[in-house]
């Protein structure tokens, strides 16, 4: 099997900082599991590592699409296990490093074959997100799968639609369907989560928010509609760059856009340490100023 570290954790843990070091320590690359870094143009609001990060360490999966275009965890798998083939050829141990739950299982278990979904079912749904909304969705796909539900946001139109779809295409929870999914992965994987305290979580995702926006976050987005994208491209339409549309386009009060983008980044952190404890890891780090050496320590023990 093809040994890989992943190094996982809730958003603002100090994921990216630790994955450089030790793609540095190891003289390995980074690939992100990050459902917003692969996005063309959208930096400062994702977080993406700096150009001399970037420069310093080779990264994949960050800004490989257009923000107008959709990703997904069969995209990533795709695409992450060519990378993980090459690096293994080359006799290095990739990192996988982000906080997407989603496409980093999707790696490690596998992914369900792909369900044909009638094109009936996808008008119907859309139909009903128009006239009825988003939370009317996303509370019927809390009765029909409510595992899956709570691994996403409400807001997550796209997820709330394909839940619902596989749903009712098949009759079976798209969770059931990643359980019932044949194991067989290739990959032999060292886990390692990055779990701060929550209060010390919190305070970096509030202190973030403002260094976002004295990076030139409003900048950015308004740099990306003047390019010719949507405010309802799914890019922007995330989290970090929805909540400052209404004060770019309809001159919102900034301070409230500022608290909102808090709020729900706090709310996806909260989500994610949920997601987390479901699984086992190798290694777990409640701070990212950890001791490199351990870190190799127990990784060197593990691969012997």
């Amino acid at each position: 099997m093809i040994p890989i570290v992943t190094l996982e954790g809730p958003t603002a843990s100090g994921k990216s900082d630790l994955a450089l070091r030790l793609a540095a320590e190891l003289g390995t690359e980074i690939i992100s599991a990050d459902s917003r870094q692969v996005y063309l143009y959208l930096d400062i609001g994702t977080a993406k590592p700096p150009s001399e990060d970037l420069e310093a360490v080779k990264h994949h999966l960050t800004g490989i699409i257009e923000p107008s275009e959709a990703y997904n965890v069969g995209r990533f798998c795709a695409d992450a296990r060519k990378i993980i083939q090459e690096l293994h050829q080359q006799g290095k141990i990739p990192i996988v490093c982000g906080g997407t739950g989603l496409y980093v299982a999707g790696l490690l278990r596998g992914i369900f074959p792909q369900i044909p979904i009638p094109a009936a079912i996808r008008s119907e749904l859309k139909q009903r997100l128009a006239s009825e909304g988003l939370a009317a969705l996303y509370d019927e796909l809390k009765e029909r799968d409510p595992d899956f539900a709570a691994r996403i946001s409400s807001q997550d139109r796209q997820r709330v639609l394909r839940g619902l779809e596989v749903y009712q295409a098949t009759g079976i929870p798209i969770t059931r369907h990643w359980s019932n999914q044949a194991a067989g992965s290739p990959y032999r994987a060292f886990r390692i989560l990055l779990d701060p305290p929550r209060q010390v979580l919190y305070e970096r995702i509030n202190r973030r928010i403002g260094q976002m926006l004295e990076s030139g976050l409003l900048e950015e987005i308004k740099a990306v509609l003047a390019k010719g994208f949507n405010a309802t491209d799914p890019g922007l339409n995330s989290l970090g760059y929805k909540e400052f549309l209404p004060h770019i386009l309809e001159c919102a009060d900034l301070d409230e856009c500022v608290q909102l983008a808090a709020q729900h980044t706090r709310n996806y952190a909260k989500r994610q340490c949920t997601w987390y404890r479901k699984y086992k890891f190798h290694l777990t780090l409640g701070s990212p100023e950890c001791i490199l050496s351990e870190v190799t320590g127990h990784l060197a023990a593990w691969l012997d």
